[in-house]
């Protein structure tokens, strides 16, 4: 193997990489290895069948393993060699290889800049200390039980309220034409929960079980919908049944149902402790960014354009996706390069909060095992339902370990600054159980549903 290394930027580089064929012979020899090691085929014993026809008959699949494979390796030799890190994912420009020929390929990758950084020991800021109201622990407590809950058709005459599930048939109708789409039977619309437009609500709120009813439903400017945004729209609803929804009692079974615990007394002690420990994780994230700005005042530096980019794509996604969850769409905040410089400044503050946390764990001498690579990735994917192995294939198939490392490696040089400043404790005010509660989904993960974490 031969390679050049280009400067492209202050801050990225390019390599160019010359390979001869007896090198990418042994590569596939070792992937036909791999692939003949536990292989069974008809006639032949396991492990034993050629190599020659375990080449033939999974060529693609041996070919495509043994790039990846040889990549990878040279990867690992040339960072090592030219010493520097990259930042972020490696951006490749590669073919499959093939027996017998020489074979090029090339990439680039972004690197943390020289950054002159400040004394970061003993910075002073302020920690707020807080205390968990017990209006909080009743709303989480709330929370359990409607999970918990159970449903039952409600047998006398009356009209669906809050806290009722309406069973309903609908259809929407524009001029006299029904719509595509809006059309649904048995549908179950839990009330009071804003999971749907006011209008609508009202429309459903004003049945009885059996009756049907119509009105006009204005669909709001950003509904993600776009051929209904903005729109007017005829509502035709048919009520079927109402359904109430049954609360458990606060008792010992709830505890043993919702946590396993004891008593709930028990439980109440488990849900303010995760609390607490989310208030104090909380409190330390928004401690870290206070350090963060004074070292991030104090340096000046060149930004990798590539992680400002990357940035801003993640921060978008992630903005559609809380906006769609509002049944609103992206281009109700402004135009796509309107958007981009609206949220540039903060991805360039977290570029450069990032390379600043880099550098300390640099001088801090910290680092990431494989393993501690592995469990995240293990944990990651068992949280989100995934299978451990696609996901860290995944992960090597688009040059984010790198990225992986580097995030990993952040948290524990912000660990650093933290156990290294100087902290006054202040009382916090009073929260606001709605406001400053975790939301639904965290307390899910966290505190609530489990109760055990």
């Amino acid at each position: 193997m031969e390679y050049q290394v280009e400067d492209i930027t202050p801050v990225k580089k390019q390599v160019s990489v010359q390979v001869g064929a007896e090198e990418i012979n042994a590569a596939i020899q070792a992937a036909v290895a791999m692939q003949r090691k536990d292989l069974k085929l008809s006639g032949f014993r396991k492990g034993k069948v050629p190599g020659s026809l375990v080449e033939q008959k999974f060529k693609k699949e041996i070919y495509s393993q043994a790039t990846q494979d040889l990549l990878n390796v040279q990867f690992s030799q040339i960072l090592g060699e030219i010493g520097v890190q990259p930042l972020g994912g490696l951006d490749v420009d590669a073919e499959p290889i093939s027996r017998d020929r020489e074979y090029s390929y090339t990439f680039s990758f972004e690197f943390s800049p020289a950054i002159d950084l400040p004394e970061y020991h003993g910075l002073q800021a302020e920690k707020q200390k807080r205390d968990v109201p017990q209006q909080m622990v009743d709303m989480s407590i709330e929370r359990i039980r409607r999970e918990k809950s159970t449903l039952e058709i409600v047998k006398e005459e009356r009209y669906p309220g809050d806290g009722d599930v309406a069973v309903i048939d609908f259809a929407g109708f524009k001029d006299g034409q029904p719509l595509e789409g809006i059309k649904q039977e048995k549908f179950e619309l839990p009330l009071g929960e804003n999971q749907t437009l006011p209008d609508f609500e009202d429309l459903v709120k004003g049945l009885l079980p059996g009756q049907t009813g119509e009105g006009e439903v204005r669909f709001p400017d950003d509904f993600i919908n776009q051929d209904l945004a903005g729109q007017t729209v005829n509502m035709q609803v048919q009520l079927n049944v109402i359904k109430e929804r049954i609360l458990p009692d606060v008792d010992a079974d709830l505890a043993q149902k919702a946590g396993g615990h004891d008593s709930m007394e028990a439980m109440r002690q488990q849900i303010e402790n995760n609390f607490k420990r989310y208030f104090e994780d909380l409190e330390k994230s928004k401690v870290q960014k206070k350090l963060l700005d004074q070292l991030s005042a104090q340096t000046d530096f060149t930004l990798p354009e590539t992680m400002v980019k990357s940035q801003l794509e993640n921060m978008i996604e992630n903005k559609t996706k809380r906006l769609e969850q509002e049944g609103k769409r992206l281009e109700s905040e402004g135009s796509p390069e309107e958007i981009r410089e609206k949220l540039r400044p903060e991805a360039e503050e977290l570029v450069k909060n990032h390379l600043i946390l880099l550098e300390i764990a640099r001088k801090e001498d910290l680092s990431v095992s494989s393993q501690e690579v592995e469990q995240y990735l293990h944990q990651t994917a068992i949280q989100n339902g995934q299978d451990p192995v696609q996901m860290k294939q995944y992960y090597e198939e688009n040059n984010l370990m790198f990225a992986l490392r580097d995030s990993q490696l952040a948290d524990k040089a912000a660990d650093v600054l933290y156990a290294k400043a100087e902290l006054t404790e202040i009382e916090a005010p009073s929260p606001d159980a709605s406001r400053d509660a975790p939301s639904n989904e965290e307390q899910k993960n966290d505190e609530a549903q489990g109760g055990n974490s």
